[in-house]
């Protein structure tokens, strides 16, 4: 399954075959090496109760390992984003731009589950733990708490954490080196100007 430039999916986080969030994004490009898309200010996308009210308000997925959630839409606003996901890794490296100024903010290291491709997008599982490189490659954890009471309520298990050690190695790895995709590749992307930002796609609540 392969989509092409312009084409809308849901990149969408799965928990106890729950959908845990669907967020629309357009791709930009897609080849068996690299999955590329963009999530645009105005965009159409779903979260549990209580994620627009920021972090004190917000129930973690620990709060959920015996009860369900409700879901609630909400629009995209402020940044723009371009999410470079490959087969495999435990992590996506996203660019951070403010979306009026076109101001890069950030790279933004997403540990998650391997992305599987599914009829409405890719499915995944955020981490919780996050890593923010300034464009000047000086760096900050992000969550760190969240993680480990994650790893504490037995919701992120010993084989992710070990694939995670691996994939932290494998992010300053490349960092150090400058490599790709820190090397500026993408820093002047931007999007097609005949796309605008999307409504949730027909089947992103289809698992």
């Amino acid at each position: 399954m392969t989509w092409k430039p312009g084409d809308v999916i849901s990149w969408r986080g799965i928990y106890r075959e729950r959908i845990w969030h669907s967020q629309t994004v357009i791709v930009v490009q897609d080849s068996p090496e690299e999955l590329v898309l963009t999530l645009l200010p105005g965009t159409e996308c779903v979260a549990p109760e209580g994620y627009l009210l920021g972090k004190n308000s917000f129930q973690h997925r620990w709060n959920f390992k015996e009860k369900d959630w409700q879901l609630e839409k909400y629009s995209w606003h402020t940044n723009r984003l371009l999410l470079l996901l490959e087969p495999e890794k435990y992590y996506s490296i996203i660019y951070f731009w403010n979306h009026e100024t076109n101001v890069f903010l950030c790279y933004y290291i997403n540990f998650q589950l391997p992305f599987q491709r599914v009829q409405s997008g890719i499915d995944t599982l955020d981490l919780d733990l996050d890593l923010i490189i300034n464009p000047d490659f000086s760096y900050v954890w992000k969550d760190v708490d969240d993680y480990q009471k994650a790893i504490e309520n037995e919701i992120i298990f010993p084989e992710w954490i070990q694939r995670i050690e691996e994939a932290k190695s494998d992010v300053f790895n490349t960092l150090e080196k400058r490599q790709y995709p820190f090397d500026g590749s993408w820093l002047d992307w931007m999007s097609d100007l005949a796309w605008s930002p999307p409504k949730l796609p027909e089947n992103w609540d289809k698992i």
